[in-house]
């Protein structure tokens, strides 16, 4: 379908419903930073495994409507992968009570529309750009065709969430209205081993580490560490009975299928880590890793029995040994969080932004984001001071 023209620059904005009407190589020209993979989770691979398992599909309440810019030969010039939404499931950025205030003053919240990665609260590029040099105007393009879109289908607001803050702040200028959160992230400190990291730390900590890691040793686990071409079915199978029973718990239904394992291990194994845990000939537990360029992103983790210190050492400890000993930068550990400080995940702010289409609501919560971007300043000042580390 197509959205405007853009006559300034030959330009055509146009919607696709599905990653079928677009080659991979068209796609992932905008999706790489400098022709390399940054950030695995806006790649053709993961967006359309997505679809194709029937994870983040109109059925599940995420219908795609991906945006994209062509030039006046039929290029990709950028992309956002979208989504029109009837519910706020999945999204780690929450804005439940914002629907609840505008349906309780007599307006329709959903049908929304989420500029994000399904079920991933991952920071990385929202808006994709193919010429860099072109930044700022297609940038400008593709918001316009945001705006759009919420216009043409009668949808009360646009969320682009988890960005990177050079696209928040563009956005800000934009009109956009402007978030902040805070995860918890780990930087490896070119360390060559995990004993350099203890280093840092103060002695308490240090030793509550130690002992955390000594628990699980000692209650005679063994950790198989799993990259993407030895994944099999037969792991696959065990890891979603734990992935499922997590799901269960916390959101009521897991949102990836079978099939999504399966199909993602296919379609992008160099960026798959898979962390088991057996006790004996049994796995009990796991942990779903995807690796980026320079950070390893902690997804999914389950079990199916509850053991003293086995999520921290298969979620957090495991991660940081494979990160110092494959010389990876960061390990982001996923949403939320406070309990990672201790265990040397610092506070990172994160980013969103959101379009309302409605000029009185979008005052009102523009209101309410000025005082919360405040308190999220205040409080990640205040965790900075609370890091296990060194003070130096």
């Amino acid at each position: 379908m197509v959205l405007t023209d853009l006559s300034d620059e030959n330009w055509t904005l146009e919607t696709i419903d599905s990653l079928e009407h677009i080659s991979a190589k068209e796609w992932n020209r905008c999706a790489y930073a400098d022709g390399e993979l940054d950030n695995p989770f806006v790649t053709y691979e993961f967006l359309s495994t997505l679809e194709s398992s029937g994870s983040a599909t109109k059925e599940t309440g995420w219908f795609p409507q991906h945006l994209i810019l062509k030039n006046g030969n039929g290029g990709v010039e950028g992309i956002v992968p979208a989504y029109i939404k009837n519910h706020s499931q999945g999204e780690y950025v929450f804005d439940h009570s914002w629907a609840d205030a505008f349906e309780r003053a007599g307006g329709e919240y959903y049908p929304k529309l989420q500029l994000s990665v399904p079920f991933t609260p991952a920071t990385g590029p929202r808006f994709l750009i193919a010429n860099k040099a072109k930044q700022n105007i297609t940038l400008q393009a593709l918001s316009s065709g945001v705006k759009t879109l919420c216009d043409k289908y009668n949808l009360s607001s646009a969320h682009a969430t988890f960005l990177d803050k050079e696209s928040w702040q563009a956005l800000g200028d934009l009109g956009w209205l402007k978030r902040t959160d805070t995860q918890f992230h780990w930087r490896n400190n070119n360390y060559q081993t995990f004993d350099d990291f203890l280093s840092d730390l103060t002695s308490r900590k240090r030793k509550n580490i130690k002992k955390e890691r000594r628990v699980v040793a000692d209650s005679g686990v063994n950790f198989e560490l799993l990259e993407g071409k030895n994944i099999t079915k037969e792991h696959w199978d065990v890891f979603f009975t734990f992935y499922q029973d997590t799901g269960a718990r916390k959101w009521g239904t897991p949102y990836l299928t079978r099939s999504f394992f399966d199909l993602i291990c296919k379609a992008m194994p160099e960026n798959v880590l898979l962390i088991l845990v057996k006790d004996g000939d049994r796995y009990i537990a796991g942990a779903l890793n995807f690796i980026g360029r320079d950070t390893l992103y902690g997804r999914y983790w389950g079990t199916i029995e509850e053991r003293p210190c086995l999520h921290f050492e298969t979620c957090y400890y495991q991660a940081m040994d494979y990160a110092i000993a494959h010389d990876i930068a960061f390990v982001e550990a996923g949403a939320q969080g406070p309990h990672k400080l201790a265990r040397g995940y610092v506070p990172i702010t994160t980013y969103s932004a959101h379009y309302i289409s409605h000029p009185e609501f979008s005052q009102a919560i523009e209101k309410y984001l000025n005082h919360e971007r405040s308190l999220v300043a205040d409080d990640n000042a205040v965790l900075s001071q609370r890091t296990p580390f060194k003070k130096t």
